[in-house]
């Protein structure tokens, strides 16, 4: 049953549906659970099994906007809830989404400025957007209620949200890496995305390095106090590393509010996990990965999407010197590059992945045997299913991206190897790479740091590999996906007003 406006008491702000719609070929609409079944999507409709008067708010593309109203849809799965879309017309999500958040916000956080592009951007549109986003969430909030918005595409939406309703706990997550003051500044909202987020009770972030980023720009460019600092938690290495921080700021205090700043990394759902590897489905999938691409071979893996910040293209060159120098291992060693590809319609995209296609392919024409192809190289989504089996068939796992927020590939690797060897190479600028004890650190600058990491893991002992796996999956176990929600979620509860 529909709820009716004003009486829902847990709202969530989030671009994407809490399912994934289907409209078959006589215009019928059904609701299909999203591809992957891990993730944070099934854990964050989870959380309306304890709000059965919840809202959740995405956006719709449609024709026209001036002849759509939002759309207030009743769903009754995990228990019910409502789903309400703001109707966006295509211009205004490209101009929203494909051009301002990922030409503009995109290259900054992820500290690409020479990506930076401002020219395109429509900042008027992306008010806009937020603006809808915001009184949605004002006309579907109780008294008191409770705002979690997420990610850097709904920046704004916190202050609009408090303008209009002071009641309302706000709170709000990143998914992505928050640079440093320096690169941050370079956007030319700087002033209002920051006094927005200030606007919110609770700010959240993967790691205690991006929180201190987040921090010293309120401090530095609008005069925020911050609390005094204190040890990070111990779910995260402190020193030795990138994007390690020995202590954070926990709070910061800005025009009368207090705004408690929490690191808490998203994490997966181990449980689905190996019950996927324990599957008769998955286990017949990796027979047909070791008939077809292993065959008795060191089978190294690399899962991503086509971006400039993933590290393809170094990923590729390192594995094309490690051909060259160990000629031993030609026909002995086999690379999967799984590289979603992106959204057309983005040129930089489209660059990237025509530079990955033809670099991998001119490594497999140098090096190719009649019987051994050294890269497989896929484009396409992997059902999740298959990707836990590439999982339980990799020796090795390759994660190097120039910067990632966190990086759930290499959380999932370590969940589906419990018990078993295996090794992880992971770029240590990714939020993972501070909460994964027992993962070969590298540096995906460095030809030299590269090649020492995946020299390191072809040779590594069984024994080695299984102690540090064994570390790695009881730091996956002992914080999941839903602890980190709860903790997200508890800590708003115990924030100050």
């Amino acid at each position: 049953m529909l709820n009716d406006e004003g009486k829902s008491s847990f709202i969530l702000l989030y671009h994407r549906t809490p399912f994934d719609e289907v409209i078959d070929d006589k215009g019928n609409r059904s609701w299909g659970d999203q591809k992957s079944p891990n993730g944070i999507i099934p854990t964050l409709r989870n959380l309306f099994r304890n709000h059965h008067d919840g809202t959740w708010i995405a956006w719709r593309q449609v024709d026209e906007v001036s002849t759509s109203v939002d759309e207030r849809i009743s769903m009754e799965n995990p228990s019910p809830f409502t789903l309400r879309r703001i109707p966006l017309e295509q211009y205004q999500i490209s101009s929203f989404y494909h051009v301002t958040s990922k030409e503009s916000f995109w290259p900054i956080l992820h500290t690409f400025p020479t990506h930076f592009e401002v020219n395109n951007a429509d900042w008027g549109i992306f008010e806009d957007v937020n603006r809808r986003f915001a009184e949605a969430a004002c006309k579907e909030a109780a008294v008191g209620a409770t705002v979690w918005i997420h990610d850097y595409n709904l920046w704004l939406a916190p202050g609009y949200i408090r303008a209009e309703r002071p009641d309302l706990k706000i709170a709000f997550f990143h998914h992505t890496p928050f640079p440093g003051n320096d690169v941050f500044a370079i956007l030319p909202w700087r002033q209002q995305i920051l006094e927005s987020l200030l606007c919110c009770d609770l700010v959240g972030f993967h790691i205690p390095r991006y929180t201190e980023n987040f921090a010293r720009a309120a401090n530095c460019l609008l005069g925020a106090k911050k609390g005094p600092k204190r040890a990070v938690n111990p779910r995260f290495l402190s020193t030795g590393t990138a994007l390690t921080e020995p202590s954070e700021t926990p709070w910061l205090t800005y025009e009368g509010r207090t705004i408690q700043l929490v690191s808490s990394p998203v994490g997966t759902s181990p449980d689905v996990i190996q019950a996927l590897v324990n599957d008769q489905e998955t286990k017949n999938l990796g027979v047909h990965i070791e008939e077809d691409t292993r065959k008795g071979r060191k089978l190294i893996l690399s899962a991503s999407r086509v971006d400039y910040t993933k590290g393809n293209e170094e990923l590729l060159l390192a594995f094309e010197r490690l051909l060259e120098r160990r000629k031993d291992l030609h026909g002995k060693v086999v690379l999967m590059l799984a590289c979603v590809s992106a959204a057309s319609g983005m040129k930089i995209y489209e660059d990237t992945q025509r530079s990955i296609e033809e670099m991998a392919g001119r490594i497999n024409g140098r090096f190719s045997l009649i019987d051994w192809v050294p890269i497989r190289f896929s484009t396409r989504r992997i059902p999740y299913e298959e990707m836990v089996a590439w999982f339980t068939q990799s020796d090795i796992c390759w994660i190097t991206p120039l910067r990632d927020g966190l990086n759930l590939v290499a959380k999932e690797y370590a969940a589906a190897r419990k018990n078993q060897g295996g090794v992880l190479v992971l770029s240590e600028f990714t939020g993972a790479s501070v909460v994964l004890d027992g993962a070969v650190l590298t540096n995906p600058y460095s030809h030299r740091r590269m090649d020492d990491a995946i020299e390191l893991a072809l040779e590594m002992p069984e024994n080695e590999q299984k102690r540090r796996m064994r570390t790695m999956t009881a730091a996956v176990e002992a914080f999941t996906v839903q602890d980190w929600a709860e903790e997200q979620m508890g800590s708003l509860e115990l924030s100050p007003r």
